[in-house]
């Protein structure tokens, strides 16, 4: 039965990243989810946030047998202790799939044992990016349509306490 590992930031999750997980979840009989502590990234939230986060993103959404984990390090490492056969990743645009083919081809050196399987983002979803979504909710936009109600929740609380929203 193949295992697969879906990394990213998550910061936070969108309906882009839970079309992706849940379209892998069906061709994989194992799929974690794991949220990366990116050290060139300065994210909204804190890893374990996002983690819990996406968690509860991914419950909402009515997915089930996705394990949320968290890494730091090389994703190769990752996927060889969580025995890992396929790394999912998503693509919206030319340009996502010019730095996706540099990482699958460098992780293929790295690891040759695991298979890099990339998922076309679904249409409507093609133009969202988590960074989008923050800065839409930073001036109180609607985000409703981006992401769930958990995560919309939770961007409230974030900014609010960081002093980025309005009370």
């Amino acid at each position: 039965m193949a295992v697969a590992i879906y990394p990213g930031t998550f910061d936070p999750i969108t309906f882009g990243h839970i079309d992706i997980a849940r379209r892998a979840r069906r061709l994989f009989a194992k799929l974690y989810v794991a949220v990366v502590a990116n050290p060139h990234k300065q994210p909204l939230f804190t890893l374990d946030e996002r983690v819990e986060i996406t968690t509860a993103a991914l419950v909402e959404a009515g997915i089930n047998g996705i394990e949320v984990i968290s890494y730091d390090g090389l994703l190769v490492n990752c996927a060889r202790e969580h025995d890992a056969d396929a790394i999912v990743r998503g693509l919206r645009a030319n340009s996502d799939f010019e730095y996706e083919f540099q990482m699958a081809l460098t992780n293929r050196e790295l690891a040759p044992e695991f298979e890099s399987v990339f998922f076309m983002t679904a249409g409507k979803y093609s133009f969202l990016a988590s960074s989008m979504v923050k800065e839409v909710a930073s001036y109180g936009g609607d985000v409703s349509t981006f992401v769930p109600n958990t995560v919309q929740a939770a961007l409230t609380e974030k900014l609010r306490a960081s002093g980025r929203l309005p009370s």
